[in-house]
Order: structure tokens, then sequence, then C-alpha cells
């Protein structure tokens, strides 16, 4: 018998069945499970974001708010980013650091479900190349999303330097980038 497709699964949670719930777990938790844990380098907060992001993924098929069958992975991988990014909040306001690493700069987007993994792996390599210091500032900057003027309240420097070590970062990564892709270092 061939698994039900994700239409099937959405309609059949809708309508009540409760092994359509099951379906739709068995289906998405290990890629959500393996994000978050990617993310949070804990497998209990692992284990957290899976639940809670699975409790907002069945309210929201129930409310009817997943606007097409064929966005659901795109969907699921989004609310599992929001149940992340809350958790980063609370342990920013708990006074909690987050540290970046080149994993978590490249996992930032959802799309990274559906990048061919060589390039995944030459943005990984790149990232581990910069300074800790450019990872730290882009990882404020894209994945925490932060103003120039916040991260330089974080960092204790002011907001020109900010600047200029992002640009400098973003001019050096791509230096690397093109340099290990004649390279083929990947």
């Amino acid at each position: 018998m061939l698994a039900p497709t994700d239409t099937q699964l959405i309609a059949s949670i809708q309508s009540g069945q409760a092994d359509s719930v099951a379906a739709l777990y068995e289906r998405y938790s290990a890629k959500v499970y393996y994000l978050a844990l990617r993310e949070s380098k804990s497998p209990q907060d692992a284990e957290d974001v899976r639940g809670e992001t699975f409790l907002r993924v069945l309210q929201a098929i129930r409310d009817d708010r997943v606007r097409s069958t064929a966005s659901l992975p795109a969907f699921i991988i989004g609310v599992t980013r929001n149940v992340l990014n809350e958790l980063y909040a609370r342990r920013r306001q708990a006074g909690g650091v987050v540290q970046p690493d080149a994993a978590s700069l490249v996992a930032r987007s959802h799309e990274r479900f559906f990048l061919d993994r060589e390039v995944l792996l030459a943005i990984e390599k790149t990232i581990q190349r910069l300074k800790s210091r450019e990872r730290t500032i882009l990882h404020m900057c894209y994945y925490e999303e932060l103003s120039t003027t916040e991260i330089a309240r974080r960092m204790s420097i002011a907001p020109e330097r900010v600047r200029l070590v992002k640009s400098r970062a973003l001019k050096r990564f791509r230096e690397l980038h093109d340099r290990m892709k004649t390279r083929k270092v990947f």
C-alpha cells in the first residue's frame, strides 16, 4: 500500500482521523528533530522543539491555515524555525549566549533541505574559514536578524565597526568560496 500524500494527510487530519496525525509525525519528525538538534546542540531542546512544532502544525492544519499541500514541508520547517527563534529569544532574555558556528549559519534558511548537499558543504566549509568575530557578526546579523546598533551594543563596539567587519566578512566569504570552488576543495 502506498503512503498517503500530503494532500491526503491534511484532508484526513481535518476530518479527525487520529492515524493521520501519526503518519504526519512519522513522515516529518526526524527532519524537525535533527534540524532542532543541529541548531540547539541539545537532545532535550530538540525534543521540546519537535513537540511544540507538531502541536502548532496540527493546529494550523485543523484551522486550515496551510496555504497549499505542496508547501507543507516548507511550512513545517518554517514553524520549526519560529520555535527555535523563540527558544533563542528566551535564552537571550535569561542572559544565555547563543554561540554561532558554521552549521547554524548555513542552516538558517528552510531551503537547506532543498539545496544540493555539495553546495551546503561548500558554504559550511567557507564559513568555517572565517574568523570567529566575523562569524559572530554574520550570525547576529543574518541568523538573529539584529540591527547594527544592537550588534554593536552586544559586542561593545561602535556601529561603524560592525558595518566594517560585516562588509569585510562578506567580501572574504565570497573570495574564499570562489577560491575553494576553483580548487574543487569540496
